[in-house]
């Protein structure tokens, strides 16, 4: 008898790839799921992101970085559109 798949569990987090402005990128940084969803997406973990760089940058005592893009973990970069002809 085949086995049946199990449903994902809801996940407490999701994990984000960072870009920054200077070309520096840092992987599965973490933003809590309730934050997310809704009408905006996920643009809340953008200013999550930024609130634990700013913690981060205060303990270094380094100024933060401007993020250039943010994308979940583990999606594929998408890929340009290609002309047709």
């Amino acid at each position: 008898m085949a086995r049946k798949k199990s449903k994902p569990l809801e996940a407490e987090f999701v994990m984000f790839d960072v870009v920054y402005v200077d070309g520096s990128r840092r992987s599965n940084r973490r933003v809590p799921t309730a934050l997310l969803g809704g009408l905006d997406g996920d643009e809340p973990a953008r200013d999550a992101i930024m609130e634990q760089d700013r913690l981060i940058a205060e303990k270094s005592g380094m100024p933060p970085l401007e993020i250039a893009s943010l994308t979940r973990s583990g999606k594929p970069a998408e890929k340009p559109a290609r002309k047709a002809g």
